[in-house]
């Protein structure tokens, strides 16, 4: 079951998740967070960002889901950012990435007002959490019905982290977590609301354009007290296709693929290797002897033998996670250690590699965070990566005309450049260099395309994808959709390349 966590905003505790709560449990493990100092949680002495976020963190599960309304989706904003193998996805209802107005961000709050609520909480507590209820409710279409439940749910007891929250909230910056958030991220706000204006909503899709952002209308900040049955919808919508993200590739279908495929794969792997030797001639030219050369994804072991050839005098790993593929390779070349392994989890000691080469292999990977962290682990400082994968553009032409016959899965999901780059910063490694390119294939008929598919092990993998045999009427269909693409060449076939290089800095360069 999806683990899901929820963090609430100023003003009140865990208890304002009441309008969600009973719903989300029926199809989520729930762990409901009280702020330090709110709720029945301790107050904490040093009010800090990190304490806070630290505080929270302990209470996490892992591969959680983070739900956080106003201050609370801010901070999940940041814990997304700081900790994204253990966060899976987030959601953030009527938060901002910053709540007060700067004058490089004036879509926010007015600093002015801010002040002025901030030092009337001082002075007058009781006073300022009243006017702060009614903001809440201000410009929803049911203001009063909405203020009169938010004020029977008002019980908590205040503490003097109430107002070292309000100066976080004023302090709290979160364009540059926001910008390299990897994890699918659906952020909620409302078009009425008093406290975080609408306009934020164009500039957080331009700040992250992998992040969904959804408005609500005639809705105030307390979207969930609002509009709790849509809220809950979207969030179960959203898990679900989480849920089947995570699950998008299986790995054991990915291995029993290519395994099957180890004899075919060489006859039609043409771009596959135009792709590679574009890969090797980024390489350096020589390493100094007992160097350690990673291979992954080796397959046939067509690179890892020219690795082999490049560099006598090192040491070369050729890893696969394909037992079929490794049999293949070994039996035609000695002096290679083959591993049967995945580059998520591999089976190599911290700090033990020289060069990574991987070409077009990490698309099989679904965790990008979790395989750029493991890719960090085993370089040596001052180790190279050199890694060439598809993008999101791969195979558009399929995807399209498939999309006009049914809803399923046919084509495997690649990601961006962007989440690419993230989830090299996330694991601490520096980009050097990242190209893009389509690259594309002509065919005479579809079948030649898809047999070539089938033979490089490459077709279909998701767990989205259509079970069974596929009826006659939908295969014309999908034939007469793909025959829009012909052109004068005949049926293009795109590939969406991305050549990257990175490196894991030398331990002894000061970060700052």
């Amino acid at each position: 079951m999806t683990n899901l966590v929820l963090i609430h905003g100023w003003g009140c505790d865990s208890r304002t998740w009441q309008p969600l709560l009973e719903s989300l449990q029926q199809f989520a493990s729930v762990t409901l967070i009280d702020l330090p100092g709110f709720g029945a949680s301790p107050e904490l002495p040093e009010f800090t960002l990190d304490a806070v976020l630290d505080k929270i963190a302990a209470q996490i599960p892992q591969d959680a889901i983070l739900v956080g309304w106003s201050l609370g989706g801010m901070l999940a904003v940041q814990l997304a950012a700081r900790f994204p193998l253990r966060i899976r996805a987030l959601v953030t209802l009527a938060a901002n990435v910053k709540f007060v107005a700067a004058p490089d961000y004036p879509t926010a709050m007015p600093r002015a007002i801010n002040r002025q609520f901030n030092q009337g909480f001082a002075q007058d507590p009781q006073a300022t959490l009243k006017l702060f209820g009614g903001l809440l409710a201000q410009g929803d279409a049911d203001e009063r019905a909405l203020l009169k439940q938010l004020r029977r749910a008002d019980s908590s007891a205040v503490t003097d982290n109430w107002l070292h929250a309000l100066q976080l909230l004023t302090e709290l910056d979160n364009r540059s977590a926001f910008a390299q958030l990897v994890q699918p991220g659906l952020h909620l706000l409302a078009d009425q609301d008093a406290l975080v204006p609408v306009a934020a909503a164009e500039l957080m899709r331009q700040i992250n354009p992998q992040q969904q952002v959804k408005v609500f209308e005639n809705t105030a900040h307390a979207i969930h007290w609002s509009k709790p049955q849509a809220v809950i919808d979207c969030i179960a919508h959203f898990i679900n296709a989480q849920t089947d993200s995570v699950a998008v590739l299986d790995k054991k279908k990915v291995a029993q693929s290519f395994s099957r495929a180890a004899a075919t794969y060489d006859s039609v792997a043409q771009l596959q290797r135009d792709i590679g030797t574009q890969l090797f001639s980024e390489l350096p030219a020589a390493l100094s002897a007992q160097s350690t050369l990673l291979d992954i994804g080796s397959g046939t072991g067509f690179f890892t033998r020219q690795l082999a050839a490049q560099y006598r005098e090192s040491h070369i790993i050729g890893l696969d996670i394909a037992e079929g593929m490794l049999c293949y390779s070994s039996a035609a070349q000695q002096g290679i250690n083959w591993l049967c392994a995945d580059a998520e989890s591999l089976p190599l000691a911290d700090s033990s590699v020289d060069i990574i080469f991987s070409s077009l292999a990490i698309q099989w990977c679904h965790n990008l965070p979790q395989l750029m962290a493991e890719l960090a682990r085993v370089l040596k400082p001052g180790g190279q990566l050199h890694i060439a994968t598809l993008g999101p553009d791969t195979l558009h032409e399929l995807k399209s005309a498939w999309q006009q016959v049914d809803n399923y899965v046919h084509v495997n999901r690649f990601q961006s450049s962007q989440s690419l780059v993230a989830a090299l910063q996330s694991a601490q490694l520096t980009l050097g260099e990242i190209k893009q390119e389509n690259r594309t294939l002509y065919y005479d008929r579809l079948n030649e395309l898809t047999r070539e598919l089938k033979a490089l092990g490459a077709h279909n993998m998701n767990s989205g994808k259509p079970e069974g045999l596929t009826g006659r009427a939908r295969m014309l269909a999908f034939k007469t959709a793909y025959e829009q693409f012909r052109g004068a060449q005949g049926l293009p076939a795109t590939y969406d390349v991305i050549y990257l290089k990175a490196y894991k800095e030398a331990a002894h360069k000061n970060h700052g």
